[in-house]
């Protein structure tokens, strides 16, 4: 690539990422501005920055319950997918199954199935289970169609693995599942971070299934939680750009934590030895 398209191709991508920022940025902005100067241009920037609007979101408010339920389910989500998904994974990936490629093929076909044409018989099935308004329910919807993405994911992965350490380690007299815990976990930890932050975040995200099956602030999530935020006469915008600061928290600091996992997971396969 020559230096002038070069450039240019940076030039572009920073851009992007500007006009991505920019509305996390303003968001972050506005959390902190007096309520005074929120709808008020110019200034720009506030004439001095504020806690109040925090202060109100973790006082005032149901955001730290519905942050404490967001956390657990994404987790317990994300446990549970990783726990069920891969061995699923590693037996596609390595066994001998029937009709691997269409099977494959079913898993990410089904990763495509609108959420809205479940609503209505997983309402019911909920019901009927009594899991409404439960981390439970929950957990196992959102586990449910966090599945597919994340055998596929891993089965990927587990390719990448060098067979010949599989073969070395039952050489050595270890087992199927000795080698499993010893050999292919350790060796797919990028993997696994990779799929379990994909897991987690959408987990996290979810909205529909988190509406529409609870009804109280016992299992509330965060997005649920930031689109019923209360205001009556007004938008409090101040408070909303404050809880959504405190919404994004945990995903950032779980990226920041996994960095170095997470671009090894990425990058995986992209370079052929």
């Amino acid at each position: 690539m020559r230096p002038a398209t070069r450039t240019l191709a940076d030039v572009v991508v920073i851009a992007a990422l500007a006009a991505y920022a920019i509305p996390f940025f303003w968001q972050l902005l506005t959390s902190f501005k007096p309520e005074a100067e929120l709808l008020r241009i110019p200034p720009l920037l506030p004439s001095r920055l504020t806690l109040s609007h925090y202060r109100v979101v973790l006082e005032q408010s149901l955001m730290p319950r519905a942050l404490l339920n967001s956390l657990g389910i994404a987790t317990l989500t994300t446990t549970v997918a990783l726990v069920v998904g891969l061995p699923g994974a590693y037996a596609v990936a390595r066994r001998p199954v029937p009709g691997k490629r269409w099977l494959l093929l079913a898993i990410v076909a089904s990763t495509a199935f609108p959420q809205i044409a479940t609503v209505s018989p997983l309402y019911l099935l909920m019901r009927g289970l009594d899991l409404r308004d439960t981390w439970t329910g929950l957990v196992l919807v959102h586990a449910s169609f966090a599945l597919p993405l994340t055998v596929w994911l891993l089965a990927g992965f587990i390719r990448e693995i060098p067979i010949e350490a599989e073969e070395a380690a039952s050489v050595d007299g270890a087992g199927l599942v000795k080698t499993f815990r010893w050999v292919v976990v350790p060796l797919l930890a990028p993997g696994l971070a990779s799929t379990a932050l994909l897991t987690f975040l959408f987990s996290w995200n979810e909205f529909l299934f988190a509406y529409t099956f609870t009804v109280s602030e016992a299992s509330r999530t965060i997005p649920v939680a930031l689109a019923l935020f209360p205001g009556v006469f007004e938008v409090p915008w101040g408070d909303i750009a404050a809880a959504s600061m405190l919404a994004s928290l945990p995903p950032v600091l779980i990226v920041v934590a996994l960095q170095r996992f997470l671009v090894r997971g990425l990058v995986a396969g992209a370079v052929k030895e």
